[in-house]
Formats: structure tokens, C-alpha cells, sequence
């Protein structure tokens, strides 16, 4: 797939985007800034985390995705039983009298890890090798993962007993921290309507993994003015509380601030949210869309601000 220069490829992806946000829509009622999300860490070659209660269609919409995109998808639903080896493979001994390897559910383009604060660390610290390097070391042979590769977890925020939450040095392996919201009263009755029926929806195949490889590719070729670069690395700067950059409120109600990645992420997800724009080069307002969903999850309140129930995105919002 070649395009006669940049300004057609990242048209190319706009149009994309568009066709497959439309064609997503066909079954994933409302949700669409979490729509929104994920296929902007897809095409930043990022991964994403989605909190929501239960029924809010978190599986429903990575299936989705990965039917409009055709890839190969794999749910794996974590348990307190669930080993790494359940996640990635094993060796084991074959009738020929050799080891060989069998592959384990994370083989796949997307992967859907449901509910991953359910397991133990040993397991959680499995699947977030794989997605950091993009392969897995079984029995001292590195096997690597397929491309593209894009983990999709969730977390519900109600149910906290018996649960291993992830630790912030875990957290921010993901690019995009999703809250999903319940649908609005119209939503819903579409919701109930299509799917209390028998009428199924068959979706077109769109893009493909070579395709969304080249986008990946194509955003980071991107280019960014300076003051852009130097807006991002100066709201990270002032989310890190005593630095020269904080903010009286930031001192007062947080912890820890975010980490480089962060100037990163929102630099890659400016330029990708520029171009699904149909912009040619992002500018501050990208940075901004993108800021909270990159933010949420690398900013740590103290005791204090959850005293006063100051929530995070009311912090952010303010840096903005």
C-alpha cells in the first residue's frame, strides 16, 4: 500500500478512521470517545485500559474492533488461579520424545485481558512483559508475538475484595486509561432494542494488519513544532509535585507525578488524533484531547485529596 506522499497517507487514515468508527457504531452503541481511544492506541501502537462496571459492552467492543480490522483476537479471562503459563504457553513433551513449545492465548493481534486485576501479580507481570517487549521467553527461547500486537484490559472499579490492583510501575505500560460511562437514555433503548431481537449485524472487513502497520509507521513520521513538543513535556513537568514546574494544587493534593512516557504518549497520541482529524500536524488542542486518558492513570493523589474527594480528572483539567 503506497500513497504518492504523506499528505495522501494520512488522508488515507482519516478516511479510515471515519469508515471504521461508522461501521464500529453498527454495534457498539454511544461509547464513543472510549471507541475513540482505543482506535487511536491501536494506530500509536499503544496499549489501553478500560475501567467500567460490568455491562457496558467492554468485550462487545474489542470484538468489534477486531472484526472491522481483521485481526486475530483472543479473550483471556484472569482468575486467582491463572498461571503464566496458561497465559503465554508451554513447553511440553511431544511423542517424538522433544519439548516443543505450545503457544498460549497472547499469540494473537488483539488480545482482551479481562478483569487483570483478578490475578496475581506473577501472572499480571506475564502478560505485561509481553506487552513492553513484544515476545515471550519460554523454557530460555524468546518466541515473538505477531503484528501488530495490542493488549485491551479491563478493570471494575466496584468489586475491590480478593483483587491484586495493578502497580503504578505496571500502569503505565498502558497508553490510554478509558473510563466507560453508562449509556445516555436513548442509547439504551437502541441498546435493548437490537439486541432482544434476532436481527445480527455483519460487519465488513476494513483495514487489515499490514495496513494498520503502515499507519503506525506513517504517525510517528509526523511532524511536530516545537512548541507543541515543549507544551507536552511541560504538562508532564507540572504534574510532578516540588518540581519547579508544579502548581500550588499539585503540591498540595499529589503524590507522584507522571513519568516521561507520558511526554511520549501524548506526543504520539497528539499525532495520531491530528491525523484521524484530517490534520497534516498536531497542535495544543491535540494534546489536550488526548491528555486526560494519558494522564488519569500516572497521577497519584495523597490521603488529602481523596479526604476532600478532589477527583483526578478535575486535577488534570485544571493543569489544562
Amino acid at each position: 500500500m503506497q500513497y504518492h506522499n504523506d499528505i495522501a497517507a494520512v488522508d488515507a487514515l482519516h478516511q479510515s478512521y471515519k469508515d471504521i468508527k461508522s461501521e464500529i457504531s453498527k454495534v457498539v452503541i454511544g461509547q464513543d470517545e472510549a471507541v475513540k481511544s482505543v482506535l487511536i492506541s491501536i494506530f500509536s501502537n499503544g496499549h489501553c485500559l478500560l475501567v467500567g462496571v460490568p455491562g457496558l459492552a467492554k468485550t462487545l467492543l474489542v470484538q468489534t474492533v477486531a472484526d472491522v480490522m481483521d485481526l486475530n483476537f483472543n479473550r483471556i479471562q484472569f482468575t486467582p488461579d491463572l498461571m503464566p503459563g496458561d497465559i503465554i504457553g508451554a513447553e511440553i513433551l511431544g511423542e517424538d520424545r522433544n519439548f516443543k513449545f505450545i503457544k498460549g492465548p497472547v499469540f494473537s493481534n488483539i488480545v482482551l485481558a479481562d478483569e487483570i486485576n483478578r490475578t496475581p501479580p506473577k501472572t499480571q507481570a506475564a502478560l505485561l512483559e509481553a506487552m513492553q517487549e513484544k515476545s515471550v521467553t519460554a523454557a530460555g527461547h524468546k518466541h515473538i508475538l505477531p503484528k501488530p500486537f495490542f493488549v485491551l484490559a479491563t478493570q471494575n472499579p466496584i468489586e475491590q475484595e480478593g483483587t491484586y490492583p495493578l502497580p503504578e510501575a505496571q500502569l503505565d505500560r498502558f497508553m490510554f486509561t478509558v473510563q466507560l460511562t453508562y449509556p445516555s437514555f436513548a442509547d439504551e433503548l437502541t441498546i435493548v432494542k437490537n439486541s432482544t431481537s434476532n436481527d445480527s449485524v455483519i460487519l465488513k472487513k476494513l483495514i487489515n494488519a499490514d495496513q494498520i502497520q503502515y499507519y503506525q509507521k506513517l504517525i510517528r513520521s509526523i511532524p511536530v513544532t516545537d512548541n507543541v513538543l515543549e507544551y507536552a513535556v511541560k504538562l508532564t513537568g507540572k504534574t510532578r509535585p516540588n518540581s519547579p514546574l508544579a502548581t500550588p494544587e499539585i503540591n498540595q493534593y499529589v503524590n507522584w507525578g507522571a513519568g516521561p512516557r507520558a511526554s511520549q504518549f501524548l506526543i504520539l497520541g497528539a499525532k495520531c488524533h491530528a491525523a484521524i482529524s484530517g490534520k497534516y500536524s498536531p497542535d495544543i488542542e491535540d494534546v489536550q484531547a488526548v491528555a486526560e486518558a494519558i494522564l488519569r492513570h500516572r497521577i497519584v493523589r495523597n490521603y488529602r485529596a481523596e479526604a476532600e474527594g478532589l477527583p483526578i480528572e478535575k486535577i488534570i483539567k485544571n493543569l489544562l
